[in-house]
């Protein structure tokens, strides 16, 4: 074989070779599931896989020989991406919008490869084409959630801003109302303590601190238990201590020319006990006043109750006619001078009976009495008045003899004659009085019912007070004192006993009193 035929053989060996690796090429670009058109230096379309005809919806025949331009909306772009990226290296990629058949548009990613001959001379490219069309939905979606979000948390940002803004001033409002609070419990007149719920010592204002000798840096935050070691706080450990809900007084003598109203008032916030607070109110010159005014009430009674004695002997000797005889004219003026003379020493002696009730020395005799005795006697004393206004008086007794009791006889006598004179004087004309006594397991109960005028409710918190007289009761009679109930109460209480009423203007009063047997 000659050399001719040996080259012969290699070039149609080669062309074989060249044939096989074309169509191995072509098969591998048909299977690929990528896009992928050839393209050559004046951006004519070569060739395309089956996967870019399935993309685009053209055939190889209505691509191939094209401008690749035309299958992108940037025209320019195109030209630009081979121009600026592919000549000058090897690979490029850029994101466009391919045009497909009958003018769809998808969105793409574009992957460039240049190709050069062994001179390093550019002779082409292949475009990979990647629809990006999901990916894109996605991101807008994406965006639109993330734009949503973003306008949430800025709505949220404005909210929580204004939250903060007005927590920001109810901040300043309420340190505002804290410091008038505190200027207030500070320039109070009287003395403030306050304890919190576990009895802890949480605030001293200074006229507390004046009123007890005591400094707020020394005391503030101990517990009650403590601070009644200390002088002032022992003398008010029975009120500050108590547990009870609500309010509590008492007067508490701290020291000689020291006298103090002090009120207890649990500090209740929605239904929870959270506190204490305490009030120290100075009545050390109420006091002085009013014991001046005792003393001076005492002082005149006394100095009237003896030349007031001697009248009324003298008129009596007159009316005796102990004198000599006198006219029915005489008699007249003489038993009404008589009569006011009375009423004056009866005003006398309750007066001088307020003073001692006052200074605390109006008990002196006690001793066992019979209870049954003292009524009776009093009743027996009304006969005649009784008579007179035509009422009935029923007593009714148990049938068990009651024990006696320790009682000052003379004024648990003056205390039920007040309050059966009552029942006398505002009955109604031929009305009834009924006294009850009985007794229960530890104290023996003493009732008077009338069917007099009773007391106006408005009124009714009054009727111990000194002084009171109800407005229905003036309008008929207006001789009385008013202290009538006022020493009948006093005597009960000092008895350790108690006393109360029910009334109904028009209808009629009971009241009752008790005695604590021995």
């Amino acid at each position: 074989m000659d050399q001719e035929e040996l080259l012969g053989a290699e070039n149609q060996r080669l062309k074989e070779d060249l044939e096989a690796l074309e169509g191995y090429i072509n098969e591998f670009s048909e299977f690929l599931p990528l896009p992928i058109c050839t393209v050559n230096p004046l951006n004519i379309v070569l060739g395309i896989n089956q996967s870019f005809q399935n993309l685009t919806g053209y055939n190889a025949i209505e691509i191939c020989g094209r401008d690749v331009t035309e299958l992108f909306l940037e025209k320019q772009g195109i030209g630009s991406f081979v121009d600026e990226a592919l000549r000058d290296s090897n690979r490029a990629v850029r994101e466009m919008t391919l045009l497909a058949k009958n003018n769809v548009k998808i969105p793409v990613n574009v992957y460039g490869l240049s190709r050069k001959d062994d001179a390093n001379n550019f002779i082409g490219y292949f475009l990979a084409i990647s629809d990006i069309s999901e990916l894109k939905k996605s991101q807008e979606g994406l965006e639109e959630r993330v734009s949503a979000k973003t306008k949430d948390l800025e709505e949220s940002k404005r909210a929580l801003v204004n939250i903060l803004e007005d927590v920001d001033e109810a901040r300043v409002r309420a340190e505002d109302e804290r410091n008038k609070t505190l200027a207030v419990i500070t320039n109070f007149t009287d003395g403030l303590l306050i304890f919190d719920k576990n009895g802890n010592l949480s605030l001293v204002n200074p006229q507390a601190e004046t009123l007890m000798g005591i400094k707020s840096q020394d005391v503030v935050g101990s517990a009650f238990s403590r601070l009644k070691k200390i002088q002032a706080f022992g003398l008010l450990s029975e009120i500050i201590g108590k547990k009870s809900k609500g309010v509590a007084r008492a007067e508490v003598k701290l020291k000689d020319a020291l006298v103090l109203d002090v009120t207890r008032a649990s500090i209740i916030r929605e239904k929870e006990n959270i506190g204490t607070l305490v009030v120290l109110h100075d009545i050390t010159r109420e006091k002085m006043i009013e014991k001046m005014k005792t003393e001076f009430v005492s002082l005149a009674a006394h100095q009237l109750r003896t030349p007031l004695s001697a009248i009324k002997w003298s008129l009596k000797m007159l009316l005796d006619e102990d004198l000599g005889k006198i006219n029915e004219e005489q008699r007249g003026f003489m038993e009404k001078t008589y009569g006011s003379n009375e009423r004056m020493i009866s005003l006398i002696n309750d007066l001088l009976n307020v003073t001692k009730i006052e200074e605390g020395r109006y008990l002196s005799n006690l001793a066992l009495s019979d209870i049954d005795k003292i009524i009776r006697s009093v009743i027996d004393v009304y006969k005649d008045e009784v008579v007179k206004k035509g009422l009935s008086v029923e007593f009714n007794v148990p049938k068990a003899k009651l024990p006696p009791i320790k009682i000052d006889a003379e004024k648990i006598q003056l205390s039920f004659q007040n309050i059966f004179d009552n029942a006398v004087r505002y009955n109604r004309a031929k009305g009834k009085i009924t006294v009850g006594l009985k007794r229960s397991k530890d104290e023996i109960e003493v009732s008077v019912q009338d069917t007099g005028m009773g007391v106006p409710k408005d009124q009714q918190k009054r009727v111990f007070s000194k002084f009171f007289r109800g407005e229905n009761v003036m309008k008929k009679d207006t001789e009385g004192t008013g202290l009538g109930l006022f020493i009948a109460k006093n005597i009960i209480v000092s008895h350790g006993g108690r006393i109360w009423f029910e009334s109904e203007e028009g209808k009629g009063s009971t009241f009752y009193f008790t005695l604590p047997l021995v």
